[in-house]
Parts: C-alpha cells; structure tokens; sequence
C-alpha cells in the first residue's frame, strides 16, 4: 500500500532525494536527523543521529576527496577563527587544524598495512581482500598514522548498489571513508552511477527489486551528470574537535540499540 496508512521505514539518509534536486540546482545538501537499526554497540554509534549530506554535479572523484578536505577544515578553521574558539581550547586544548591535502589510502594499502603492523580479526587471522575493517582495528590503524586519511577504493561487493565502480580497476568502486584520529570514520561518500545499465546490474547485484525506485532509475534514463556525494555524522565531527571518547557526550539525548526515551 502506497497511501497515508501504509507503513514506512524509518528515514536512513536524503542521498537518493538529493540526486533528483541536482539538474536544477546543482550542488544540494540536507541536514536533518538519520536513523540507523543495526545493533551496534561502540562508542561512535547512535540509533539517531545528526547527518550533513551533500550532493555534487559534474565532479570527478578526486574532486570530491577535495570537497570533503575542504569540508572539515573550512567548518574547523571558521571554528577556530570565531569568538567561540575558547570553548573547544577548553575542552580540547591542542586542537588544531588538519593540513591539506589529507593522506590517500587505498583500501588495499589499508590491508597491507594491518599485516605489517600486526592488526588482525577478532579471530586472530590477517585481514583480505572484501573483508570489513571493524571499528577498532580501523580506529587502531588511523591513530597509529596519527592524521587523517581518505581510504579509498572499497571492493564493490561490500558497497551499495549505487556507487560507481573504478573505471582502471572494476572491482572496486570510486568510493570513500574519512577517517580521523581518535574517532575514526566521520564521513561515508562516493560518485555514483550515472548509467542506467550499471544501475540495473547493482540492483541486480544486491537482490533488490528496481520497482520502488522507479523515480531515480528515470533519472538515468532520461539524463544525468557524473556526480558525488557523502554523508557526514555531525556528533562524530564533534567528538573529533573536542576529543571526546564517546559520542554520546556529543548529543543532547542520545539513541542507542538499547535506549530509546531521554
């Protein structure tokens, strides 16, 4: 049922929505509250949380890894600059300002450098190829580098049906995490598929049935851009700038797996 009484999921992201704005106002963001069911319990997940997305016509990949550069430093750098600097020196008082450019990782390079510095599954074994970087194994390696880091280059089959694969390297998509010390992953992001047989074969590739979107397969059958986007975890942000240890400290009223009311 499609009508006011159907049921509908909770809202994960705007991503898909924003792409319908891009052929008539280009570059589009949304702020607004996402929800996430997994049963996470680290200290950087939420049930609810605060989610920045943006969406960028005529971009190329690296442009977007800029984009999210600029993204960070510009909003820490206007922070800093700003009356309000001395309540993050007091909180957090060697804060500074992450140089541009950021370091690229790829996540094949990210593989290697866990074996070369001993950082292993739960199960005591090597990470391979297609394998997730849990979060404490991936915030080990990104405070080991001590700076922040574009990791780059996910294999397809661990990525949604949207992202673009690499054009010199099919097996892997143009995508993107940025990983910050302390913290690790704050911003998740991709160029995504223009073409409409591509976007068939995600669906196809994800077992998931194209009639309900419908609306954003047209968008490639009747044109669209090359374009990027991401999706930024505002608490997670917070917990960066004032190093704190657990996002809950950077939220009102916090959201979990196994807490729901104030």
């Amino acid at each position: 049922s499609s009508g006011i009484n159907a049921e509908w999921p909770l809202r994960p992201g705007s991503q898909l929505y924003l792409e319908t704005c891009i052929p008539a106002l280009g570059n589009v963001y949304c702020i607004a509250q996402s929800y996430r069911a997994e049963s996470s319990h680290t200290r950087r997940h939420l049930s609810e949380f605060t989610h920045i997305e943006g969406e960028l016509p005529f971009i190329t990949f690296e442009q977007l890894l800029q984009a999210l550069e600029d993204l960070v430093c510009d909003t820490a750098e206007r922070i800093m600059t700003s009356k309000h600097s001395q309540l993050v020196l007091d909180i957090n008082p060697n804060f500074k300002v992450p140089q541009r450019p950021f370091k690229r990782m790829d996540y094949r390079d990210a593989l290697q450098y866990c074996k070369e510095h001993d950082i292993k599954k739960e199960d005591g074994t090597h990470f391979e190829f297609g394998d997730d970087i849990p979060e404490a194994p991936e915030r080990k390696m990104t405070d080991m580098i001590g700076e922040p880091i574009l990791l780059c280059r996910f294999p397809k089959a661990m990525k949604s049906f949207y992202m673009q694969p690499d054009l010199a390297d099919p097996i892997v998509t143009e995508s993107v995490d940025l990983l910050l010390p302390n913290v690790g992953e704050i911003i998740g992001g991709s160029m995504r598929i223009y073409d409409e047989k591509e976007l068939d074969a995600g669906f196809k590739r994800e077992g998931i049935s194209p009639d309900n979107y419908y609306w954003y397969v047209d968008q490639r059958k009747y044109g669209t851009t090359p374009h990027g986007g991401y999706g930024l975890g505002l608490e997670r942000y917070l917990m960066w700038l004032l190093n704190s240890n657990n996002v809950r400290e950077t939220c009102l009223y916090p959201r979990t797996a196994d807490r729901c009311k104030p």
